[in-house]
Protein backbone atom coordinates (compact mmCIF):
# COMPACT_ATOMS: atom_id res chain seq x y z
CA UNK A 1 0.00 0.00 0.00
CA UNK A 2 1.46 3.15 -0.76
CA UNK A 3 2.71 5.45 1.79
CA UNK A 4 1.37 9.21 1.22
CA UNK A 5 3.15 10.80 4.56
CA UNK A 6 6.55 9.20 4.76
CA UNK A 7 6.81 10.91 8.55
CA UNK A 8 4.10 11.11 10.60
CA UNK A 9 2.44 10.38 14.31
CA UNK A 10 -0.44 8.90 15.94
CA UNK A 11 -1.54 10.12 19.30
CA UNK A 12 -3.73 8.37 22.19
CA UNK A 13 -5.00 10.65 24.16
CA UNK A 14 -6.13 10.44 27.71
CA UNK A 15 -6.97 12.75 30.34
CA UNK A 16 -3.52 12.80 32.38
CA UNK A 17 -1.36 11.09 29.13
CA UNK A 18 -0.42 11.30 25.75
CA UNK A 19 0.91 8.62 24.39
CA UNK A 20 2.51 9.68 20.74
CA UNK A 21 4.15 6.90 18.40
CA UNK A 22 6.22 8.61 15.64
CA UNK A 23 6.52 6.52 11.72
CA UNK A 24 9.47 6.79 9.86
CA UNK A 25 8.91 5.29 6.65
CA UNK A 26 12.58 3.45 5.47
CA UNK A 27 13.57 2.68 2.02
CA UNK A 28 13.29 -1.06 1.64
CA UNK A 29 8.97 -0.21 2.31
CA UNK A 30 9.30 -0.53 6.26
CA UNK A 31 9.07 1.86 8.96
CA UNK A 32 10.75 2.65 12.20
CA UNK A 33 8.11 3.43 15.06
CA UNK A 34 9.17 5.24 18.30
CA UNK A 35 6.87 5.74 20.97
CA UNK A 36 7.23 8.47 23.80
CA UNK A 37 4.56 9.16 26.96
CA UNK A 38 4.21 12.88 27.85
CA UNK A 39 1.44 14.74 30.46
CA UNK A 40 -0.91 16.82 28.89
CA UNK A 41 0.41 19.78 30.95
CA UNK A 42 1.49 22.49 28.96
CA UNK A 43 4.83 22.20 29.70
CA UNK A 44 4.80 18.63 28.59
CA UNK A 45 2.50 19.30 25.43
CA UNK A 46 5.48 21.86 24.44
CA UNK A 47 8.07 18.72 25.03
CA UNK A 48 5.78 16.87 22.62
CA UNK A 49 5.75 19.67 20.18
CA UNK A 50 9.35 19.95 20.38
CA UNK A 51 9.94 15.92 19.79
CA UNK A 52 7.78 15.90 17.00
CA UNK A 53 9.22 18.56 15.49
CA UNK A 54 13.16 16.99 16.03
CA UNK A 55 11.92 13.86 14.31
CA UNK A 56 10.59 15.78 11.16
CA UNK A 57 7.21 14.89 11.30
CA UNK A 58 4.61 16.97 9.25
CA UNK A 59 1.31 15.32 10.00
CA UNK A 60 0.23 14.14 13.20
CA UNK A 61 -3.20 12.54 13.90
CA UNK A 62 -5.30 12.13 17.05
CA UNK A 63 -8.47 10.14 18.51
CA UNK A 64 -11.70 12.44 19.46
CA UNK A 65 -11.30 12.02 23.24
CA UNK A 66 -14.35 13.79 25.17
CA UNK A 67 -12.62 17.36 25.67
CA UNK A 68 -8.66 16.00 26.37
CA UNK A 69 -7.88 16.37 22.37
CA UNK A 70 -8.90 19.96 22.43
CA UNK A 71 -5.32 21.80 24.59
CA UNK A 72 -3.16 18.99 22.50
CA UNK A 73 -5.01 20.48 18.98
CA UNK A 74 -4.83 24.16 20.12
CA UNK A 75 -1.13 23.44 21.04
CA UNK A 76 0.08 21.91 17.92
CA UNK A 77 -2.02 23.10 15.51
CA UNK A 78 0.05 25.78 13.13
CA UNK A 79 3.29 23.63 13.63
CA UNK A 80 1.72 20.62 11.60
CA UNK A 81 -1.10 19.57 9.42
CA UNK A 82 -3.56 17.57 12.06
CA UNK A 83 -5.90 15.51 12.00
CA UNK A 84 -8.61 14.73 14.47
CA UNK A 85 -10.24 10.97 14.13
CA UNK A 86 -13.73 9.03 14.92
CA UNK A 87 -12.73 6.82 17.40
CA UNK A 88 -15.09 4.44 15.98
CA UNK A 89 -13.54 4.81 11.97
CA UNK A 90 -9.98 3.62 13.45
CA UNK A 91 -11.33 1.16 15.87
CA UNK A 92 -8.13 -1.59 16.20
CA UNK A 93 -8.85 -5.19 16.01
CA UNK A 94 -10.50 -6.45 19.72
CA UNK A 95 -8.21 -8.02 22.39
CA UNK A 96 -4.95 -6.40 21.15
CA UNK A 97 -5.48 -3.08 23.04
CA UNK A 98 -3.12 -1.03 25.06
CA UNK A 99 -2.26 2.40 24.42
CA UNK A 100 1.19 2.04 22.51
CA UNK A 101 -0.79 -0.37 19.78
CA UNK A 102 -3.30 2.56 19.80
CA UNK A 103 -0.78 5.16 18.85
CA UNK A 104 1.08 2.84 16.64
CA UNK A 105 -1.95 1.99 14.54
CA UNK A 106 -3.45 5.42 14.40
CA UNK A 107 0.17 6.62 13.11
CA UNK A 108 0.24 3.45 10.22
CA UNK A 109 -3.35 4.35 9.18
CA UNK A 110 -2.37 8.18 8.68
CA UNK A 111 0.86 7.48 7.13
CA UNK A 112 -1.47 5.40 4.00
CA UNK A 113 -4.51 8.06 4.13
CA UNK A 114 -6.99 5.63 5.91
CA UNK A 115 -7.72 8.38 8.51
CA UNK A 116 -11.00 9.88 7.69
CA UNK A 117 -10.56 13.83 9.16
CA UNK A 118 -13.21 14.89 11.22
CA UNK A 119 -14.72 18.45 10.97
CA UNK A 120 -12.94 20.86 13.30
CA UNK A 121 -13.80 25.36 12.36
CA UNK A 122 -11.72 27.75 13.20
CA UNK A 123 -11.02 29.04 17.12
CA UNK A 124 -13.87 32.08 16.71
CA UNK A 125 -16.27 29.19 15.75
CA UNK A 126 -15.70 26.83 18.26
CA UNK A 127 -15.78 29.80 20.91
CA UNK A 128 -19.31 30.81 19.35
CA UNK A 129 -20.42 27.20 19.17
CA UNK A 130 -19.56 26.87 23.13
CA UNK A 131 -21.58 29.88 23.97
CA UNK A 132 -24.46 28.75 22.02
CA UNK A 133 -24.21 25.28 23.41
CA UNK A 134 -23.60 26.54 27.03
CA UNK A 135 -26.57 29.10 26.28
CA UNK A 136 -29.38 25.78 25.51
CA UNK A 137 -28.15 23.89 28.60
CA UNK A 138 -28.96 27.21 30.35
CA UNK A 139 -32.21 26.98 28.97
CA UNK A 140 -32.84 23.59 29.72
CA UNK A 141 -31.99 24.29 33.26
CA UNK A 142 -34.18 26.91 33.60
CA UNK A 143 -36.87 24.87 32.42
CA UNK A 144 -36.23 22.02 35.02
CA UNK A 145 -36.51 24.52 37.92
CA UNK A 146 -39.69 25.80 36.19
CA UNK A 147 -41.14 22.40 35.96
CA UNK A 148 -40.08 21.93 39.70
CA UNK A 149 -41.91 25.04 40.64
CA UNK A 150 -44.71 23.71 39.33
CA UNK A 151 -44.66 20.69 40.88
CA UNK A 152 -43.86 21.98 44.48
CA UNK A 153 -47.02 24.56 43.33
CA UNK A 154 -49.51 20.94 42.95
CA UNK A 155 -47.94 18.96 46.01
CA UNK A 156 -50.04 22.77 48.24
CA UNK A 157 -53.23 22.05 45.70
CA UNK A 158 -52.11 25.71 44.19
CA UNK A 159 -53.49 25.32 40.83
CA UNK A 160 -51.61 27.95 39.43
CA UNK A 161 -50.43 26.53 36.29
CA UNK A 162 -54.18 25.80 35.30
CA UNK A 163 -54.96 29.26 35.32
CA UNK A 164 -51.15 30.96 34.06
CA UNK A 165 -49.95 30.18 30.47
CA UNK A 166 -46.66 31.14 32.33
CA UNK A 167 -46.40 31.00 36.51
CA UNK A 168 -42.67 33.01 35.88
CA UNK A 169 -44.71 35.39 33.92
CA UNK A 170 -45.11 39.06 35.15
CA UNK A 171 -48.18 37.99 37.06
CA UNK A 172 -47.06 34.35 38.07
CA UNK A 173 -43.95 35.79 39.47
CA UNK A 174 -45.74 38.57 41.59
CA UNK A 175 -47.90 35.54 42.82
CA UNK A 176 -44.99 33.37 43.57
CA UNK A 177 -43.36 36.05 45.45
CA UNK A 178 -46.32 36.67 47.55
CA UNK A 179 -46.76 33.20 48.60
CA UNK A 180 -43.07 32.76 49.68
CA UNK A 181 -43.31 35.99 52.05
CA UNK A 182 -46.03 34.16 53.20
CA UNK A 183 -49.59 36.15 52.18
CA UNK A 184 -52.16 33.03 52.04
CA UNK A 185 -55.32 35.04 51.44
CA UNK A 186 -56.30 33.94 47.46
CA UNK A 187 -58.35 37.06 47.29
CA UNK A 188 -55.66 39.08 47.95
CA UNK A 189 -52.70 36.81 45.59
CA UNK A 190 -55.12 37.19 42.55
CA UNK A 191 -55.57 40.27 42.73
CA UNK A 192 -51.59 40.26 41.94
CA UNK A 193 -52.33 39.25 38.43
CA UNK A 194 -52.43 41.16 35.34
CA UNK A 195 -55.69 43.07 33.52
CA UNK A 196 -54.99 41.39 30.33
CA UNK A 197 -54.92 37.54 31.83
CA UNK A 198 -57.66 35.23 29.70
CA UNK A 199 -58.55 33.83 32.87
CA UNK A 200 -61.36 35.44 35.09
CA UNK A 201 -60.72 36.40 38.90
CA UNK A 202 -63.09 33.69 40.12
CA UNK A 203 -60.96 31.32 38.66
CA UNK A 204 -57.79 32.89 39.80
CA UNK A 205 -58.88 32.83 43.55
CA UNK A 206 -60.55 29.24 43.07
CA UNK A 207 -57.02 27.69 41.64
CA UNK A 208 -54.90 29.87 45.02
CA UNK A 209 -57.14 28.27 47.70
CA UNK A 210 -54.16 25.80 48.31
CA UNK A 211 -52.74 24.96 51.72
CA UNK A 212 -49.05 26.28 51.76
CA UNK A 213 -46.65 24.96 54.64
CA UNK A 214 -42.95 26.82 55.05
CA UNK A 215 -41.78 23.42 53.41
CA UNK A 216 -43.54 24.65 50.68
CA UNK A 217 -42.28 28.52 50.37
CA UNK A 218 -39.14 26.96 51.02
CA UNK A 219 -39.32 24.84 48.02
CA UNK A 220 -40.87 27.96 46.28
CA UNK A 221 -38.11 30.22 47.17
CA UNK A 222 -35.11 28.26 46.27
CA UNK A 223 -35.97 27.77 42.69
CA UNK A 224 -37.38 30.70 42.01
CA UNK A 225 -33.75 32.20 42.80
CA UNK A 226 -32.40 29.64 40.60
CA UNK A 227 -34.28 30.51 37.56
CA UNK A 228 -33.66 34.48 38.14
CA UNK A 229 -29.70 32.92 38.40
CA UNK A 230 -30.07 31.64 35.38
CA UNK A 231 -32.02 34.24 33.61
CA UNK A 232 -28.80 36.56 34.29
CA UNK A 233 -26.70 33.72 33.37
CA UNK A 234 -28.29 33.50 29.81
CA UNK A 235 -28.34 37.07 29.34
CA UNK A 236 -24.70 37.39 29.99
CA UNK A 237 -24.02 34.48 27.05
CA UNK A 238 -26.48 36.39 24.96
CA UNK A 239 -24.39 39.58 25.14
CA UNK A 240 -20.96 37.47 24.84
CA UNK A 241 -22.65 35.77 21.61
CA UNK A 242 -23.16 39.17 20.46
CA UNK A 243 -20.16 39.98 20.34
CA UNK A 244 -18.34 36.98 18.96
CA UNK A 245 -21.00 37.48 15.82
CA UNK A 246 -19.96 40.45 14.88
CA UNK A 247 -17.20 39.56 12.54
CA UNK A 248 -20.03 37.20 10.62
CA UNK A 249 -23.17 39.36 10.86
CA UNK A 250 -23.39 39.38 7.08
CA UNK A 251 -24.12 35.57 7.04
CA UNK A 252 -26.36 35.65 9.80
CA UNK A 253 -28.38 38.09 8.02
CA UNK A 254 -28.31 35.47 4.88
CA UNK A 255 -29.31 32.24 6.80
CA UNK A 256 -32.35 34.93 8.12
CA UNK A 257 -34.14 34.46 4.67
CA UNK A 258 -34.60 31.50 5.20
CA UNK A 259 -38.83 30.47 6.02
CA UNK A 260 -38.20 29.49 9.90
CA UNK A 261 -35.48 30.61 10.40
CA UNK A 262 -34.88 33.48 13.24
CA UNK A 263 -31.61 34.80 15.16
CA UNK A 264 -30.93 31.65 17.17
CA UNK A 265 -31.62 28.80 14.44
CA UNK A 266 -29.11 31.24 12.30
CA UNK A 267 -26.73 31.76 15.51
CA UNK A 268 -26.84 28.22 15.96
CA UNK A 269 -26.52 26.95 12.13
CA UNK A 270 -23.34 29.82 11.62
CA UNK A 271 -21.56 27.79 15.21
CA UNK A 272 -21.96 24.17 14.32
CA UNK A 273 -21.09 24.02 10.21
CA UNK A 274 -18.70 27.41 10.01
CA UNK A 275 -18.71 29.53 7.11
CA UNK A 276 -16.19 27.81 4.90
CA UNK A 277 -18.58 25.05 2.77
CA UNK A 278 -15.44 24.07 1.10
CA UNK A 279 -15.09 21.73 4.24
CA UNK A 280 -17.97 19.64 2.87
CA UNK A 281 -17.53 18.64 -0.88
CA UNK A 282 -21.23 19.03 -1.35
CA UNK A 283 -24.50 19.53 0.39
CA UNK A 284 -25.33 15.53 0.73
CA UNK A 285 -22.12 15.04 2.61
CA UNK A 286 -22.97 18.13 5.15
CA UNK A 287 -26.17 16.51 5.51
CA UNK A 288 -24.75 13.22 6.41
CA UNK A 289 -22.73 14.70 8.99
CA UNK A 290 -25.59 16.43 10.15
CA UNK A 291 -27.58 12.81 10.79
CA UNK A 292 -30.32 14.21 8.52
CA UNK A 293 -30.07 11.19 6.09
CA UNK A 294 -30.88 7.50 6.18
CA UNK A 295 -28.08 4.59 7.15
CA UNK A 296 -26.37 2.81 4.73
CA UNK A 297 -26.91 -0.39 6.48
CA UNK A 298 -27.22 -3.00 3.48
CA UNK A 299 -26.39 -6.64 3.72
CA UNK A 300 -27.06 -9.67 0.78
CA UNK A 301 -28.55 -7.28 -1.06
CA UNK A 302 -31.24 -6.28 1.54
CA UNK A 303 -32.00 -2.69 3.70
CA UNK A 304 -31.45 -3.99 7.71
CA UNK A 305 -32.17 -0.42 8.72
CA UNK A 306 -33.25 3.28 7.36
CA UNK A 307 -32.81 4.87 10.49
CA UNK A 308 -30.90 8.40 10.54
CA UNK A 309 -27.60 8.75 11.73
CA UNK A 310 -26.93 10.10 15.13
CA UNK A 311 -24.92 13.08 13.66
CA UNK A 312 -24.52 16.11 15.75
CA UNK A 313 -27.38 16.71 17.99
CA UNK A 314 -26.95 20.13 18.94
CA UNK A 315 -27.80 21.11 15.07
CA UNK A 316 -30.27 18.71 14.34
CA UNK A 317 -32.78 19.60 17.11
CA UNK A 318 -32.52 23.11 16.00
CA UNK A 319 -33.07 22.13 12.20
CA UNK A 320 -36.38 20.02 13.33
CA UNK A 321 -37.64 22.90 15.53
CA UNK A 322 -37.43 25.24 12.33
CA UNK A 323 -38.69 23.15 10.14
CA UNK A 324 -42.02 22.94 12.11
CA UNK A 325 -42.09 26.84 11.91
CA UNK A 326 -40.78 27.38 8.41
CA UNK A 327 -43.97 24.27 7.37
CA UNK A 328 -46.36 26.37 8.68
CA UNK A 329 -45.37 29.08 6.17
CA UNK A 330 -47.99 29.23 2.88
CA UNK A 331 -47.43 29.11 -0.24
CA UNK A 332 -43.85 28.15 0.18
CA UNK A 333 -41.48 24.45 -1.23
CA UNK A 334 -40.99 23.45 2.69
CA UNK A 335 -44.82 23.13 3.23
CA UNK A 336 -45.50 21.34 -0.35
CA UNK A 337 -42.37 19.23 0.54
CA UNK A 338 -43.74 18.75 3.80
CA UNK A 339 -47.21 17.70 2.86
CA UNK A 340 -46.58 15.53 0.00
CA UNK A 341 -44.36 13.49 1.91
CA UNK A 342 -46.14 13.15 5.24
CA UNK A 343 -48.87 11.92 3.48
CA UNK A 344 -46.57 8.53 2.32
CA UNK A 345 -43.94 8.31 5.44
CA UNK A 346 -45.37 10.06 8.20
CA UNK A 347 -44.96 13.69 9.57
CA UNK A 348 -41.55 12.21 11.37
CA UNK A 349 -39.88 11.54 8.67
CA UNK A 350 -41.02 14.30 6.28
CA UNK A 351 -40.31 17.35 8.83
CA UNK A 352 -36.58 15.47 8.54
CA UNK A 353 -36.78 15.80 5.10
CA UNK A 354 -37.70 19.36 5.67
CA UNK A 355 -35.19 20.04 8.29
CA UNK A 356 -32.31 18.71 5.27
CA UNK A 357 -33.95 21.02 2.40
CA UNK A 358 -33.02 23.70 5.41
CA UNK A 359 -29.78 22.85 5.87
CA UNK A 360 -28.95 22.12 2.01
CA UNK A 361 -30.48 25.82 1.40
CA UNK A 362 -27.81 27.27 4.32
CA UNK A 363 -25.14 25.42 2.51
CA UNK A 364 -25.21 27.06 -0.89
CA UNK A 365 -26.74 30.49 0.83
CA UNK A 366 -23.22 30.42 2.98
CA UNK A 367 -20.95 28.65 0.18
CA UNK A 368 -22.33 31.48 -2.67
CA UNK A 369 -23.07 34.85 -0.58
CA UNK A 370 -26.71 34.66 -1.55
CA UNK A 371 -29.87 35.22 -0.54
CA UNK A 372 -32.58 31.79 -0.28
CA UNK A 373 -34.72 31.84 -3.26
CA UNK A 374 -37.60 29.57 -2.53
CA UNK A 375 -38.49 27.40 -5.18
CA UNK A 376 -42.32 27.68 -4.80
CA UNK A 377 -44.97 25.69 -3.78
CA UNK A 378 -46.00 23.96 -7.45
CA UNK A 379 -42.26 23.09 -7.64
CA UNK A 380 -42.72 19.43 -7.26
CA UNK A 381 -45.64 18.97 -9.79
CA UNK A 382 -43.88 21.25 -12.19
CA UNK A 383 -40.76 18.57 -11.67
CA UNK A 384 -43.07 15.33 -12.32
CA UNK A 385 -46.30 16.84 -14.34
CA UNK A 386 -46.48 13.64 -16.37
CA UNK A 387 -46.36 11.12 -13.15
CA UNK A 388 -48.83 13.37 -11.37
CA UNK A 389 -51.06 13.51 -14.13
CA UNK A 390 -51.04 9.73 -14.71
CA UNK A 391 -51.29 9.24 -10.52
CA UNK A 392 -54.52 12.03 -10.62
CA UNK A 393 -55.90 10.29 -13.96
CA UNK A 394 -56.02 7.29 -12.32
CA UNK A 395 -57.62 8.12 -9.05
CA UNK A 396 -60.28 9.44 -11.30
CA UNK A 397 -60.67 6.12 -12.84
CA UNK A 398 -61.19 4.61 -9.54
CA UNK A 399 -63.75 6.44 -8.85
CA UNK A 400 -65.85 5.41 -11.62
CA UNK A 401 -64.71 8.59 -14.24
CA UNK A 402 -63.69 7.84 -17.70
CA UNK A 403 -60.62 10.24 -18.33
CA UNK A 404 -59.65 11.76 -21.62
CA UNK A 405 -56.40 14.44 -21.42
CA UNK A 406 -55.99 17.08 -23.48
CA UNK A 407 -53.56 19.80 -23.75
CA UNK A 408 -54.88 23.13 -23.23
CA UNK A 409 -54.53 26.17 -25.33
Amino acid sequence: MKVLYPRCAGLDVHKETVVACVRIALVRGDARHEVRTFGTTTGELLRLSDWLAEQGCTHVAMEATGVYWKPVWQLLEGSFDLVLANAAHIRNVPGRKTDVNDATWIADLLAHGLVQASFVPPAAIQELRTLTRTRKQLVRERTQHVQRLGKTLETANVKLASVLSDIVGVSGRAMLQALIAGESDPERLAALGHGRLQSSRAERVEALRGRVTRHHRFLLALHLEQVEALERAIASVEAEIEQALAPFRHHVERLLTIPGVKDRVAQVILAEIGTDMARFPTAGHLISWAGLCPRNDESAGKRRSTRVRPGTPWLKITLVQAAWAAVRKQDTYLRAQFLRLKSRRGPKKAILAVAASMLTAAYHILRDDVDYRDLGPDHLDRRDRARRSHYLVRRLRDLGYEVTLREAA
